[in-house]
């Protein structure tokens, strides 16, 4: 399919500069309590019609008591037990986890048994850090005709191109999400469906006709297309992408299902490498059974159509066919043309607009994301009547696929890599924010310890709320020329994926109680009235600022979210029509500043501490780090003046070898290694607890935490950590604390709520009497 937009017919709807916006940002960060507009319409009304499309909809369209929804739970998080509302530990001998925790039984046994079996004095450093060797290859030898590589370990938990070879968001995401649900035991079964629970309580009422001859039926025939999926729209931004100098649409694309080995190609060589493996990503997740993927592929002009029918056999999963090339003469074997396709190329530009479109200082595609994915009334009505529009109805060309009922959009550059290990955090952590504005106990006002203690913020239905979306964090790694550049990065054996745009001044921490969401859609896991149940949360204070060009594209077109990203961001329908009611009465009130106020605030960023990795979103090129960033546009831009004093406090002592290259390292770079951030954020929250709990009885000569501390990073590292504490890091690392939240907000095992983000008192510091 193609389709040819009108760019005229796409007004841009600019919003202020990225310094303005900073400015902004940075104000609604110390007025955190006031923030616009109401978090989403409650959801009471529609729980009981969720919960049964959930139910009637999993994969194999199982009954609820099927699906293990039937009784509620007794335990601590009150979310369905697996169980019967007996809570298992991993710890348990005598007692069966869930089907699908058995790697992470023998996860923790093995380092028990790693940790008791070695005598103290050969006790390693690395001892608390698992997994392979892996190989990352770096340059191509002609003399060996071979890549040369070394080996490591990226222990940091987020999904790269680099190191994980095959799709599907990791192997405990792949394995989970590939399960067979007649292969599963009853009583795990609301584990395997949590994804599409979500993805219907957040996405659009309207569901699609899955009968005879329908597309849906002709896309999904092979997989059972009966059954309901999580309607997702990916849309693609494909500005800058190429081979070399050479845009990419003017090269050949690569040969898939090849007999012969492909040669190793650099990841600086071509995006279509790239390309290739978002599609294979996406080919995953409609593989799992639980999502029906639409691709929309943004470009400035007409493309050949040899890349459309490539894209299209790269998704078989999602309707597409298997290469033409391959299969000539094949009667089953339709033109993409002539038949329904999970590709739709998107003309953006037109002939005026084409250089501007290719400027990727310009902002133009950026705008036009976020045009096809909210489809606002005054983009192709100007006389709309603003008071009387419905956000749930598009108006953009019937042709755009986008104009279609989603429940997910995801809008992302060619060069993010996009994977099913994120859409579930999003929406996991989408149905926590919203049942916790739906929560009967934060209808109330907000108690006076709690509203003055500058942690606890408190989500609701009232204009007064905060209204946060969860966002997203490019992390890159090293991108080497050379084995030495690379063993410099990699700090012993370990990789390290860092982030570029944001730095450990970016970020608040904030408690917000209520925000865990049990099984079967959004539906309260906390029990009620219990105020110490909830999460913490990243709260991003200031924006988010690349580098070159891309940071002056932000301030054409700002990110729909403040202190989100312009590269990858998700929606969810109910989201989406949120922002749209705001940006439809910003339009409407045009110069009045006094009708503006009145619209409420955009939505603010915030990432959900236990599952940071998931929301890092690998930069598949890795070539952002050691770029320096424009003058007045870094991050930490909040602090500037602390950070001056700071540079010229580290002058003063010229104490340090190399003064000058470590200056500029320390204060001219961003480099914030992925590790770093959640120990940061981490830290962050146990001493902001730290201060509330101590409050007037606080020492002010004393150093550190005085009640409550981080039973992980506030020790003193001379040897690994106890092995519980270790294993439990692993598992949040990697994003088990989501994919497994029927088990850990069970109220079974606390074991891990620390590492999870789900203790809000933390670790209590036992206090030592001296005994001289």
């Amino acid at each position: 399919m193609a389709a040819t937009e009108d760019a005229p017919a796409m007004e841009d709807e600019r919003r202020g500069g990225s310094l303005l916006s900073a400015v902004k940002l940075v104000a609604a960060a110390a007025l955190f309590y006031s923030a616009g507009t109401g978090f989403a319409e409650t959801y009471h009304s529609h729980l009981a019609e969720h919960h049964q499309h959930a139910s009637a909809s999993s994969v194999a369209g199982r009954a609820p008591a099927d699906l293990g929804m039937a009784a509620p739970s007794t335990g601590r998080y009150g979310a369905p037990s697996n169980n019967g509302g007996h809570g298992r530990r991993l710890s348990d001998a005598g007692k069966s986890p869930p089907s699908y925790m058995t790697a992470l039984v023998d996860d923790l046994k093995a380092r028990k048994k790693l940790m008791e079996e070695t005598p103290p004095e050969e006790v390693k450093y690395w001892f608390e850090y698992t997994g392979p060797l892996q190989k990352y290859f770096y340059r191509y030898s002609r003399s060996r005709k071979k890549a040369d590589s070394f080996e490591g370990r990226d222990d940091s938990g987020v999904v790269s191109s680099r190191f994980v070879d095959k799709a599907g968001g990791g192997d405990e995401f792949a394995s989970f999400f590939s399960a067979k649900l007649d292969d599963v035991p009853a009583g795990d079964k609301a584990a395997y469906s949590r994804l599409l629970d979500n993805c219907l309580a957040m996405g659009n009422e309207r569901r699609p006709n899955r009968g005879k001859g329908s597309v849906w039926e002709e896309l999904y025939k092979d997989n059972g297309g009966v059954h309901d999926r999580c309607r997702v729209l990916f849309n693609l931004n494909t500005v800058g992408a190429g081979r070399s100098t050479t845009i990419l649409w003017e090269t050949k694309p690569p040969v898939p299902h090849s007999a012969e080995p492909r040669p190793w190609i650099s990841e600086q060589e071509t995006a279509a490498i790239h390309l290739e493996r978002n599609l294979q990503e996406i080919d995953a997740m409609c593989a799992t059974g639980l999502i029906a993927a639409r691709v929309q592929v943004l470009v400035c002009e007409p493309i050949p159509g040899v890349w459309t029918d490539w894209m299209d056999s790269m998704l078989p999963h999602c309707g597409g066919k298997a290469d033409p090339m391959l299969k000539k003469g094949s009667e089953t074997d339709a033109k993409v043309e002539e038949r329904a396709s999970p590709v739709q190329v998107v003309v953006t530009a037109n002939a005026k607009t084409a250089d501007v479109c290719h400027d990727l200082k310009s902002g133009f595609m950026e705008q036009r994301m976020q045009d096809l994915v909210l489809s606002p009334p005054y983009l192709s009505d100007k006389d709309f009547d603003a008071s009387q529009f419905d956000p749930a109805a598009k108006t953009t060309h019937a042709d755009l696929v986008s104009s279609d009922d989603h429940d997910l959009y995801v809008a992302f550059k060619w060069s993010t890599l996009v994977t099913v290990r994120g859409l579930n955090a999003f929406l996991q952590a989408s149905a926590d924010l919203a049942i916790a504005a739906a929560s009967k106990d934060n209808q109330s006002p907000v108690d006076k310890d709690d509203e003055g203690d500058g942690v606890t913020v408190v989500l609701s239905n009232a204009p007064s709320s905060p209204y946060l979306i969860p966002s997203f964090v490019r992390v890159s790694y090293v991108s080497e020329e050379n084995n030495k550049v690379a063993k410099w990065r990699m700090h012993g054996d370990f990789f390290h994926p860092a982030a570029w745009e944001i730095c450990k001044d970016s970020f608040d921490m904030s408690w917000i109680p209520g925000s865990l969401s049990g099984a079967g859609g959004v539906t309260p896991a906390c029990p009620e009235g219990e105020k110490d149940c909830g999460q913490w949360w990243v709260y991003f204070a200031e924006e988010q600022m690349p580098t070159s060009p891309e940071v002056y594209a932000n301030e054409v077109t700002a990110p729909l979210v403040q202190g989100g990203s312009n590269y990858i961001w998700m929606l969810t329908e109910r989201q989406r029509q949120e922002i749209v009611k705001v940006k439809v009465c910003v339009h409407a009130a045009g110069e009045d500043k006094s009708k503006k106020d009145k619209c409420g605030d955009f939505p603010q960023a915030v990432i959900p501490l236990g599952d940071i990795e998931s929301f890092l979103m690998n930069y598949t090129p890795n070539t952002a780090l050691g770029k320096k960033h424009a003058a007045s546009r870094f991050p930490g831009y909040s602090r500037a003046e602390e950070r001056k004093k700071d540079r010229e406090a580290v002058k003063e002592r010229k104490q340090l070898k190399d003064q000058d290259d470590i200056e500029k390292a320390l204060f001219d770079y961003t480099i914030y290694p992925a590790a770093l951030f959640r120990k940061d954020a981490t830290i962050k929250a146990a001493r902001a607890r730290d201060f509330v709990l101590t409050g007037a009885k606080r020492d002010p000569d004393a150093v550190g935490p005085q009640m409550v501390k981080s039973a992980y990073y506030d020790v003193t590292i001379t040897k690994p950590r106890e092995a519980t504490l270790a294993h439990c890091q692993a598992v949040a690392r990697k994003g088990l604390c989501a994919l497994y939240a029927d088990y850990y907000r069970s109220g079974g095992d606390d074991m891990c709520l620390e590492a999870c983000g789900m203790e809000k008192n933390w670790s209590r510091i036992e206090k030592v009497k001296d005994e001289l």
